[in-house]
């Protein structure tokens, strides 16, 4: 399919009705969401930098969390959670590559789950995009004077003009992060999740394994789609022995680079949510972008949708869509026109924790209400 823009969904009814197909249980294996209504990972880069307590969780994300459970998510899904010092995104970003960083995750899985929501990670390695500064103070790289670090990358490819050339990994530091991201997930299953997702889109380390824009490298693991592709396979192969079989496995990607002469293809995805399929991937959370700082991406409503969509009905793996998705009704008309198994919210969770109870107009969702809540329903 053409990576083309989507018009906004304006269905005509608005109401209660038109919204009752986003509180449908969705099973996968052994864990059921009580809706399709799930928040997407977005990092809140207010973790500790450095010392004892670095990527440690704190109360701001146990009260972040415990707010949209509470308003309704059938499913979280835990910011992107690095799996090493070197793959947060920020030097202020959660990590999940000690024992103390799981341990600190225990109060927001089991509270998550007294509300009813499922409680998901996404276990990530930033690569070549690492080491920067908060997005409100300006993004860029912090260097190792300031908590920082040089960025690892499958070759010495600088994601945008004065960002430090990254470290060319070697093929035993691509094994030895596989082999980080299988630690994560048995930290992540201690810590009580029940999701993991492994993140494979927005121009982070797997990312720039798949593209041609950021993968220039002449071994095993650059050059043909096969090539480019081993690495995320890999990953998927090493969590998934980890993982308990009764327990679901996501993978994020950005089903296009928006690079008209290079880069990861809507092709390309469909090809490898096949493979992700094969190796036990349950659902794909299709996202697009980050690849490249100057891609012309046709930003509006619903606009990633359509590449959810192609995946769902060519290859028959569940599928989630993501971005610019604000209104019950639209996100009801996405899953009843059968483009996709459920939708993540992002922004819009940040606006209104309480989405999901909004969308649901006082009918009977089966969404928990607090014992100390009831007397307002």
């Amino acid at each position: 399919m053409s990576a083309a823009p989507v018009a906004p969904v304006t269905p005509a009814a608005a109401g209660p009705a038109a919204a009752a197909g986003l509180f449908t249980p969705f099973t996968l294996r052994s864990v059921t969401a009580a809706n399709r209504i799930w928040m997407a990972p977005m990092c809140q880069h207010v973790a500790e930098a450095s010392g004892p307590n670095a990527g440690v969780a704190h109360a701001w994300h146990f009260a972040h969390y415990a707010a949209r459970a509470v308003g309704g998510a059938g499913l979280i899904l835990q910011e992107a959670t690095a799996v090493s010092p070197e793959g947060r995104i920020s030097p202020y970003d959660l990590g999940i590559w000690n024992d103390a960083q799981a341990e600190a995750l225990r109060p927001i899985t089991a509270f998550l789950k007294a509300q009813g929501t499922v409680p998901g990670i996404q276990l990530a390695h930033a690569g070549r995009k690492a080491s920067t500064g908060r997005p409100w103070e300006g993004g860029r790289y912090v260097g190792p004077g300031a908590d920082g670090w040089l960025p690892s990358a499958p070759s010495p490819l600088p994601y945008a003009e004065g960002d430090p050339v990254p470290h060319e990994l070697t093929t035993a530091e691509i094994h030895e992060i596989t082999g980080r991201f299988a630690a994560a997930a048995r930290r992540a299953l201690a810590a009580g999740y029940e999701v993991v997702e492994i993140h494979g889109a927005h121009g982070y380390l797997i990312g720039q394994f798949l593209s041609r824009e950021s993968n220039r490298r002449t071994d095993e693991y650059g050059g043909s789609f096969g090539n480019r592709a081993r690495f995320a396979l890999e990953v998927v192969d090493a969590v998934r022995a980890v993982w308990p079989e009764e327990l679901p496995l996501f993978f994020r990607v950005s089903a296009t680079d928006w690079l008209e002469e290079s880069g990861w293809t809507p092709e390309d995805t469909v090809r490898l949510a096949g493979l992700l399929r094969e190796r036990g991937v349950d659902l794909l959370d299709v996202s697009t972008g980050g690849m490249a700082p100057k891609a012309d991406i046709p930003v509006g409503p619903g606009y990633q949708v359509p590449f959810a969509a192609e995946v769902r009905a060519r290859t028959g793996l569940p599928v989630a869509a993501v971005g610019l998705i604000t209104e019950p009704a639209q996100a009801a008309a996405i899953l009843s026109d059968g483009q996709a198994d459920a939708v993540l919210l992002g922004r819009e969770l940040l606006r209104d924790p309480y989405w999901a109870r909004r969308a649901a107009a006082g009918q009977d969702t089966g969404i928990r209400v607090p014992t100390p809540y009831h007397r307002a329903w």
